[in-house]
């Protein structure tokens, strides 16, 4: 889709926004209270804000719940303010890091803005959303304002987190700039002076930290919303490490493969934070799981509104198609990208690092071992990294589930 189009989806999805929807669905924790929100919601509107470090990651259908919780917010016409971490990502947040993170050039975090506002584009319509930088306030800070931030907490408050705990028991270093990261962050809530902080559940610790300064300098509540953070397609932690995601700019066809691969107790999750699907459908698809429906059926339905959404109809159709003619029927798909190996035979690893350059070592043996690559036209499983192909007889190969390709 292009991007008028996604801003047009975007609109529309959101449109029966509502104040309910918002609190309810894709939240994981509202502090101090949802009620004392809700309350607030109804007689003015929100400054809100969603705070991101612009690192260059590849964006996932994990990002895309606390991205899709900001444009609910600005839907209802609340201030909706993406705030670009320029100033905090020179320091890096430790949050489930277990090392320092390398600091970025001015430059490097301006490409990487631009490549993640891409990305999010297919979320956000950034025609109602603000986009303001910390480094404005954190870069004039002086030295007398750091000592005045530095005196609103202790050492032993900021050691309180997680990955601080698990650093001290690896016994791995702690460096003083890390630990100041949660005051650094807390403090855009008081320069934006912002009546509610978005983030995943793993920044609470920082989020919190931003409700007790908000109090401390102005006076002024501040509530936060906590999104869950949603499992990969192998049931662990969506990881780019673990390669279970789902990233935003994936093609269609991959994009629904990758969804039917989940597992059958994340289809009402993914369901509930990552479509505008409506609460009266989702628990009719609830119940129907319930009554024994096959999860595959409604796991297509899945794929295929979460393809829509990125892609468009037409794409998410093709995609679907795809799908049950190559991994539901075990069909060889009309159309492959090919590669030549040559003419002499050579072991199935050497022949994966030529055909999947992007993938280790490590993970090429692992398929394999796991009998996850098919060479036709016998249709053989090569079990070991040492099984000889040759590829004059080869035809195709199939990696995983849904990859083919065509030997030339």
């Amino acid at each position: 889709m292009t991007r008028a189009q996604h801003s047009a989806t975007i609109k529309t999805a959101m449109s029966n926004t509502t104040t309910d929807t918002v609190l309810d669905r894709g939240v994981a924790e509202i502090l101090p209270s949802k009620q004392t929100l809700a309350k607030v919601m109804e007689e003015k509107k929100l400054r809100v804000y969603l705070g991101i470090d612009p690192t260059g990651a590849a964006l996932t259908l994990g990002h895309s719940v606390v991205l899709r919780k900001l444009q609910q917010f600005a839907s209802l016409g609340h201030e909706a303010i993406l705030l670009i971490g320029n100033g905090t990502v020179r320091i890096g947040d430790p949050t489930g890091k277990d090392a320092s993170r390398p600091e970025l050039t001015d430059e490097e975090i301006s490409i990487n803005f631009q490549n993640w506002k891409e990305q999010a584009s297919k979320v956000l319509d950034f025609t109602s959303i603000k986009i303001k930088k910390n480094g404005d306030w954190l870069d004039a800070l002086t030295y007398a304002d750091i000592v005045k931030l530095l005196a609103k907490t202790t050492v032993g408050q900021l050691m309180e987190r997680d990955m601080f705990q698990k650093r001290v028991t690896e016994e791995k270093p702690i460096h003083g700039h890390e630990i100041i990261y949660p005051l650094l962050q807390g403090y855009d809530s008081v320069a934006m002076d912002v009546d509610l902080e978005i983030g995943g559940s793993d920044q609470l610790f920082n989020m919190m930290m931003g409700r007790t300064l908000q109090k401390e300098y102005n006076n002024k509540e501040k509530w936060v919303l906590t999104t869950p953070l949603i499992v990969g397609t192998d049931g662990r932690k969506m990881s780019k490490s673990y390669g279970n995601f789902v990233a935003l700019t994936d093609e269609p066809g991959s994009m629904y493969g990758k969804l039917m691969s989940i597992r059958d107790e994340s289809i009402m999750p993914y369901f509930e934070v990552l479509t505008d699907t409506s609460n009266e459908d989702l628990r009719a698809t609830q119940d129907a799981l319930q009554a024994g429906k096959n999860p595959i059926t409604t796991k297509k339905q899945l794929a295929h509104t979460i393809t829509q959404m990125y892609h468009g109809v037409k794409k998410a159709d093709e995609a679907q198609e795809h799908f049950e003619k190559t991994v539901q029927d075990n069909q060889l798909p009309e159309t492959m990208p090919q590669v030549s190996l040559g003419k002499t035979p050579l072991t199935i690893l050497e022949a994966l690092k030529i055909i999947a350059p992007d993938k280790s070592s490590s993970q090429l043996r692992r398929l394999i071992e796991e009998g996850g690559v098919t060479v036709f036209p016998d249709e053989e499983k090569p079990r070991g990294v040492a099984t000889m192909i040759d590829p004059v007889k080869t035809t195709v190969i199939k990696l995983g589930k849904r990859v083919y390709v065509q030997i030339v």
